[in-house]
């Protein structure tokens, strides 16, 4: 069965787009601000807090870094107008990290600004290799100016992980403790910048967790890999870490049934709900982390609804 479930991964991205879509509305809030409004409240009142996150990355021009700025401006005051409870994930390269540094440093200030200013907060995501210098310096100097309002996102399948950890503590406060999401990573990279078995990644996450714990930094355990959430279990009993002092992520469609066993368990957990006309590339990079969905589209396929 995994032949064939690897052979539709390789397969799908090569098909009509709306038929991927049959697939993708599982994973993808919707196409409009609209749609992620809706899916949002509804995750409220299930319990779970949100961050919303418009899709999209690696632009070419500069001119659409400042479409997607204004989109984000746009997303800030839709979401608070609404009350929602959740915050805003950001991919620097959408606000063109890799054309202009400094350009992309100002886009994504006016968001941090804004969001800043209605009491809430954003989180930089991490991308590849070759931006993590760069989205490292931009969360500083955003920080800086916006202690509470702006955290960084880390990959535990990279090797410098426990090093940008130990030097971003010079920024590190009582009154503005660092926040990381801390996740496994996605980006296919080179053996010697990232581990590559899963027993290695897994053991790094919960070495890079615990430092965090002990250092009093806010953590947003991302997985939905059991043995890692068991082992955070664990960890945060073993620091009796106070339930304001961390939460659990999950992305948006997957694993519901695990995301409610921990909400049951009195954590709190943050779903990430993305959105956007950009859903392909999204829904196409879900499909070939996870072959196993094949057979779940392969049903959605001839399955009505």
């Amino acid at each position: 069965m995994m032949w064939f479930n690897k052979m539709i991964a390789y397969i799908l991205p090569h098909m009509p787009k709306q038929l991927v879509w049959v697939f993708s509305k599982r994973y993808i809030a919707g196409r409009t601000i609209n749609d992620a409004v809706r899916v949002a409240k509804k995750l409220n009142a299930e319990g779970y807090m949100v961050t919303i996150d418009l899709l999209g990355e690696f632009i070419n021009k500069l001119s659409e870094a400042e479409k997607n700025r204004n989109q984000y401006l746009n997303i800030v005051e839709t979401i608070e107008k609404n009350k929602i409870k959740g915050n805003y994930s950001l991919k620097p390269s959408m606000f063109g990290l890799l054309l202009d540094v400094e350009a992309c440093y100002k886009n994504m200030r006016d968001i941090v600004k804004k969001a800043a200013e209605a009491g809430n907060f954003v989180r930089i995501d991490m991308e590849d290799s070759s931006c993590v210098d760069r989205e490292i310096e931009i969360f500083r100097r955003l920080k800086k100016e916006f202690p509470n309002h702006v955290g960084l996102v880390l990959q535990a399948y990279m090797r410098r992980t426990p090093d940008d950890i130990k030097k971003l503590m010079d920024i590190h406060s009582e009154d503005s403790p660092l926040n990381f999401r801390l996740c496994k990573g996605i980006y296919v990279e080179p053996e010697e910048i990232a581990y590559k078995k899963y027993e290695e990644i897994n053991a790094h996450y919960l070495e890079n967790l615990e430092f965090m714990l002990k250092n009093n930094i806010y953590p947003g355990i991302a997985t939905h890999d059991v043995p890692l959430i068991e082992g955070a279990y664990k960890l945060l009993e073993k620091y009796k870490v106070p339930k304001d002092k961390y939460e659990f992520q999950m992305l948006y469609g997957v694993t519901p049934a695990l995301r409610k066993s921990i909400i049951d368990k009195g954590h709190r957990l943050r779903v990430y709900v993305p959105f956007g006309e950009d859903w392909f590339p999204y829904s196409t990079r879900r499909l070939k982390e996870n072959p196993k969905i094949a057979s779940d589209i392969i049903k959605a396929i001839f399955v009505k609804g």
